[in-house]
């Protein structure tokens, strides 16, 4: 759980420059997902180099970005296992939740960028 913490904060700072310390919300999806969002104020930057990405977020839909890439790290971390198996689901059922999020192009459009 630690490391999966460790994670999210890192993607955080990594892709939106921003400090992962503070207050943050935990969401458990119906479909049995879950996602970490910072409580940071106003829309957070990302702007991948190399592409033409950019775009602003607010910081649900960061949360949402950085608790997937960290889910796709922690799998990869743990592939062939059955804690493997579990993350890769919650991955697949935030991705799927991500679809339906007010701000769900902006967020597949960085997923499909940045990944």
């Amino acid at each position: 759980m630690l490391r999966g913490e460790s994670l999210v904060y890192a993607w955080l700072r990594q892709l939106f420059d921003a400090d992962g310390a503070g207050h943050w919300h935990f969401y458990e999806l119906s479909n049995g997902g879950f996602y970490l969002a910072p409580a940071l104020p106003g829309p957070l930057r990302l702007d991948v180099e190399g592409s033409h990405f950019s775009g602003d977020f607010s910081s649900d839909a960061a949360g949402v970005v950085v608790t997937l890439f960290a889910l796709g790290d922690l799998a990869a971390m743990a592939q062939g296992s059955k804690a493997g198996d579990r993350l890769t689901d919650h991955h697949l059922a935030l991705r799927e939740f991500a679809k339906t999020h007010c701000e769900s192009s902006q967020i597949l459009n960085a997923i499909d960028c940045i990944g």
